[in-house]
């Protein structure tokens, strides 16, 4: 596979690549990505991707024009496109800025702090009418969340005679309570809320698509979730963080915010959107551990960020603390 992808890239983008080395972290199911290296040995980012739409493309194409830090923009066709139709996926490629995962490698203050600078600056970004065109609205899809998390949940009460079944319905069982405070508060939020500015939000700004680099430097990666929403959409990566293997302490959220300006979140819209994508995440999780015809490993894998998801340091356990705190106000 990838000495054709190689061959699609010289066709498409003039570009002749003498390795292709495959990269298998992420948990972009329709996405293929090799690490590259042309022959004057720059290295690049080749992807393959076969779902979501073409528009994060567009959106880091236009914030890396606009000038703004730590956002690679991609490479057009000899063409002028920002990605070539091959086997029915898009192909891109984008520079290789750094092998290093801010997942996998300690941040130093001067990165917290860059990361929140990068966040500022995205959403400091003018909203074209293109990018109103292209982007949805953050959270825009939550009745459609709270209605799979209440289909997840009926599910469970009668699991397949399945061991995972078995054990996700207990877990289930035990975060019932969590789970319909959440449900019920985006539901309500959803009317009660500001509505606050929409702007450029990168919607899944978490360690996995943060790069690193030397004297501090960030990169922000992956913009295929890219939407129109307040901050709050983006900020709520950093106030706990939404991991629950890489929690953000107290110092590291205030090095981003000081990178960012300063501006604490607004407590109403913190919660909601934390709210919607636990939920989100917890109901896809737990689809794709109950699929009887997914690789097992996958499956197991699945199952483990459940686990999380509902642990201690999970995005439920922060979404309800969040909503908590909104309620002491």
């Amino acid at each position: 596979m990838s000495s054709e992808v190689a061959e699609w890239v010289r066709t498409d983008f003039g570009l002749d690549m003498t390795t292709m080395d495959a990269v298998t972290h992420g948990a972009d199911r329709y996405a293929q990505l090799w690490r590259a290296r042309a022959v004057d040995g720059t290295r690049y980012a080749v992807k393959l991707s076969g779902g979501g739409t073409s528009a994060g493309l567009a959106v880091s194409a236009y914030l890396a024009g606009q000038g703004v830090p730590g956002v690679a923009a991609p490479l057009r066709t000899r063409d002028g496109r920002l990605w070539a139709d091959r086997d029915g996926r898009r192909l891109t490629v984008v520079p290789w800025v750094s092998d290093t995962r801010a997942l996998d490698a300690p941040m130093t203050v001067a990165h917290w702090r860059s990361y929140g600078e990068v966040l500022a600056a995205v959403h400091a970004v003018p909203v074209t009418d293109e990018l109103v065109r292209l982007l949805p609205r953050g959270g825009s899809a939550y009745p459609r969340i709270v209605a799979a998390t209440r289909a997840v949940a009926r599910r469970l009460r009668d699991p397949a005679p399945d061991p995972v079944a078995t054990d996700l319905a207990a877990v289930w069982s035990a975060a019932a309570d969590r789970v319909s405070l959440l449900t019920r508060a985006v539901e309500r939020l959803a009317v009660d809320q500001p509505p606050g500015t929409p702007v450029v939000c990168h919607g899944d700004p978490h360690l996995g698509n943060l790069l690193l680099g030397p004297d501090g430097q960030v990169w922000l990666i992956d913009w295929d979730d890219a939407v129109l929403a307040p901050p709050e959409c983006d900020l709520m990566f950093v106030t706990g963080g939404v991991l629950a293997f890489a929690p953000v302490t107290a110092e590291q959220r205030e090095a981003v915010l000081g990178g960012y300006g300063g501006t604490e979140p607004d407590p109403k819209r913190l919660a909601w959107f934390l709210a919607v994508r636990a939920l989100d995440d917890l109901s896809d999780w737990t689809r794709q551990a109950l699929d009887p015809g997914a690789d097992e490993a996958e499956r197991a894998f699945a199952r483990r960020i459940v686990r999380g998801l509902v642990s201690a340091n999970g995005l439920v356990t922060l979404a309800e603390a969040a909503l908590r705190d909104l309620a002491r106000r």
